[in-house]
């Protein structure tokens, strides 16, 4: 992505227009559109605004980062927490580059999109293309069922 993306403030988007995002945004990854929306469905509702915290993410990945310095406790906890559409964890986000001030600024649904893009197309390399296994790294493993229900939502997006 070239540039820093537009942010789009409080302004709430409708489906259609976030489902085009969305598209645009695999597109870009050489990723397939229909699993990328599928994500979005499953991860967030297509809730741009989607939010949630990871404690155990937390304990077990981000504490030790703190506790070596470098970080504020708002960092810390920020990059335990999943956002925006494609619930791109905070940590994960800095890892594939992510550079804004705040990590809140992965609601931006362009920012998210690529950042969760960026996350879902190395899943795919890493899972030599299978798309069930890649999307089991892309959740973390924490739901045993995430695969099987992210394909069947695919077909809404074909």
């Amino acid at each position: 992505m070239s540039g820093r993306p537009h942010f789009h403030g409080s302004r709430h988007m409708e489906q259609s227009d976030l489902i085009a995002m969305a598209r645009a945004a695999a597109g870009h990854h050489n990723l397939d559109p229909s699993l990328v929306c599928a994500v979005c469905e499953q991860e967030s509702g297509w809730n741009q605004w989607a939010i949630r915290y990871e404690p155990g993410f937390l304990s077990r990945y981000v504490m030790p980062l703190y506790q070596r310095g470098g970080m504020t406790v708002t960092e810390a906890y920020t990059r335990a927490m999943s956002w925006g559409l494609m619930q791109i964890l905070g940590e994960v986000a800095r890892e594939f580059e992510f550079a804004g001030a705040s990590l809140a600024e992965l609601c931006d649904p362009a920012t998210g999109l690529e950042y969760g893009c960026r996350k879902l197309a190395d899943c795919l390399t890493r899972a030599k293309g299978d798309e069930a296994a890649a999307l089991q790294q892309y959740n973390g493993g924490s739901n045993v069922n995430y695969a099987s229900q992210v394909l069947a939502r695919k077909v809404r997006y074909l």
